[in-house]
């Protein structure tokens, strides 16, 4: 029996979709449940950010997680496939009328990724100021909060409603499967078995 942690919303149905598709069977949590348990697997529906801590505790075997989160958290798991779902990009946002200018000793980010922003401008040589938000992070450069953003953008809607541009990317990112240490040293022939069927799952649906 594998428990897999899961975020809530569309990764979650993608994922169990997935799963559907390879042991011809519904997966769904019941209303507000926040455990299904099944012949072969419990699932965890859990905050997107707190995936990664039921997997790395090991309160989950495996979890399903955003590429970007893994790189935020600099997480202690194993990181075993690409998904290929909930594809998106973590970026740079400016004003419409601005422009990024690197030459600046004192560029003021505001972002939930502090990681990801002060690694990726380090990488080039600029100083940083970050300020951490948790959300509506678009507001910042509108206000004079920062000078820029660093989120995620997947059809960049958000910040064209909000009067933002795309000025770089930083990285893709897309949900990957990732697992326990000690789990996957203890489970690993189901791990395994069930790696090999989403791999197979994930090519086939390529084609």
């Amino acid at each position: 029996m594998l428990t897999i942690a899961l975020p809530k919303g569309r990764i979650a149905e993608e994922t169990m979709s997935l799963l559907a598709d390879i042991f011809d069977s519904e997966f769904k949590f019941e209303s507000r449940k926040l455990i299904l348990k099944t012949e072969k697997f419990t699932f965890l529906n859990v905050r997107n950010q707190d995936v990664p801590t039921y997997v790395e505790y090991g309160s989950a075997d495996l979890g399903v997680v955003g590429l970007d989160v893994i790189t935020e958290k600099e997480l202690d798991i194993v990181d075993l496939l690409d998904l290929q779902i909930g594809k998106c990009k973590v970026a740079i946002g400016i004003k419409n009328d601005d422009e990024l200018d690197w030459s600046r000793p004192d560029i003021k980010i505001a972002t939930k990724m502090v990681n990801i922003t002060k690694n990726y401008f380090a990488s080039k040589a600029v100083g940083v100021e970050v300020i951490k938000l948790y959300g509506s992070i678009e507001l910042a450069p509108l206000v004079g909060l920062a000078d820029a953003i660093v989120d995620i953008v997947e059809t960049g809607e958000t910040m064209r409603e909000n009067g933002l541009k795309v000025a770089e990317d930083i990285m893709e990112s897309s949900a990957h499967l990732i697992a326990n240490k000690n789990s996957f040293f203890e489970k690993k022939a189901e791990i395994l078995e069930l790696y090999n069927l989403l791999k197979e799952a994930i090519e086939n649906r390529a084609k």
